[in-house]
């Protein structure tokens, strides 16, 4: 039973329309504009402003458009690129599809048109992610490969690597925050973690074992270099970077009644406590419909694991649904706006308030 807990997860907006399961969620990293896709093979983006008549600061939503994409099954994930004009989708046709808007007029209102499509994958794409840089693309598939993509201008990818270093389906990947190192997750149970060798090619320089059943989603900290990693063991890990090429498990999360499905790392409204300091919010959705929000800091010595306090907790966030994504808004001034997906079709926002 959660007793006493410092915030509250309060709903922002219930965005409907999806015909289909909501699997995914994206925030445009520089625009007000979030992105959803689903099984119905759409992807409907939505604007949003803060009201400023509002007292409250209110923040209203707006759906914008439409992508009707073309992919002929479920869209399972949505990336936008740092620039935040190009969105990525990852779709159970195994393809990628490239999107990006033909002319500016309200924000993602245009018409959005399929610039590329990236192919090479044998069956389901489950994941795609752009690097900090926006140069790379990374994308992984139940073919139990990851594929890196190069960027090239005019919307040209040429394919730099295919990694097979998974044994089972791969259920996400995620780059590091500001270097250009690579994680994957998969159905085997375990976390790889990738470079590129200057002088050769990508290669997979660690495997982070200790989940005991699938790892299903990974976030990198916003600062600092850790990864948290969630699984269908109902837990999430912490690995730390203890050297440069070699992280450590030093603290598993516990909570979710069922399968973790997603994770995000936020740098949330830091509360400096005890000269410790602060590594940002982590939230966590679950199968058992649940939103669990956790703050997590670093002592000064380092030695010790970070301190962590589960800070809010959401029950029932799509009713009796499955929450199947879960992303905090990395736009300055909304860090404590939360998206939720799930499989009642619906996106759902909602902001993590001190509980007076």
């Amino acid at each position: 039973m959660d007793v006493d807990l410092p915030y509250k997860i309060e709903p922002v907006a219930d965005l409907p329309g999806h015909e289909d399961r909501a699997w995914h969620v994206a925030w445009n990293p520089t625009k007000p504009l979030l992105a959803t896709c689903s099984a119905d093979k759409s992807v409907r983006l939505y604007s949003y402003k803060t009201l400023a008549s509002s007292p409250t600061e209110e923040i209203k939503f707006a759906n914008v458009t439409t992508i009707p994409t073309g992919h002929t099954k479920t869209v399972r994930a949505v990336a936008w690129a740092p620039s935040g004009e190009t969105l990525a989708t990852a779709s159970f046709d195994s393809n990628i599809g490239i999107w990006e808007q033909e002319k500016e007029g309200e924000e993602g209102g245009g018409e959005w048109e399929c610039a590329s499509t990236l192919e090479g994958h044998e069956t389901e794409c489950k994941s795609v992610a752009y690097s900090c840089t926006g140069t790379l693309l990374a994308s992984c598939s139940r073919d139990k490969t990851v594929w890196i993509w190069e960027v090239h201008p005019d919307s040209d990818f040429e394919c730099m690597a295919v990694l097979m270093e998974h044994t089972q389906d791969v259920k996400c990947v995620a780059w590091h925050p500001n270097e250009e190192i690579l994680a994957s997750g998969s159905y085997d149970d375990t976390i790889k973690l990738y470079i590129d060798d200057p002088s050769d090619d990508w290669f997979c320089f660690a495997t982070l074992t200790g989940h005991a059943s699938t790892v299903w989603a990974l976030a990198w900290s916003p600062t600092r270099s850790y990864l948290a990693s969630a699984s269908d063991d109902k837990t999430v890990r912490i690995w730390k970077r203890v050297a440069e090429h070699k992280w450590t498990c030093v603290l598993v999360l516990e909570g979710h009644e069922r399968s973790v499905y997603s994770i995000s790392w936020g740098v949330g409204k830091a509360d400096e406590r005890a000269g410790d300091e602060s590594l940002g919010w982590l939230a966590s959705a679950s199968g058992d419909g649940s939103v669990r929000v956790w703050e997590l800091s670093e002592s000064p010595s380092s030695a010790t694991p970070p301190t962590h306090r589960l800070i809010a907790h959401l029950k029932s966030a799509h009713s009796v649904h499955d929450v199947n994504s879960v992303v905090w808004c990395p736009r300055k001034g909304y860090e404590d706006l939360l998206a939720t997906a799930g499989d009642d079709g619906h996106t759902r926002i909602w902001k993590v308030v001190m509980d007076k």
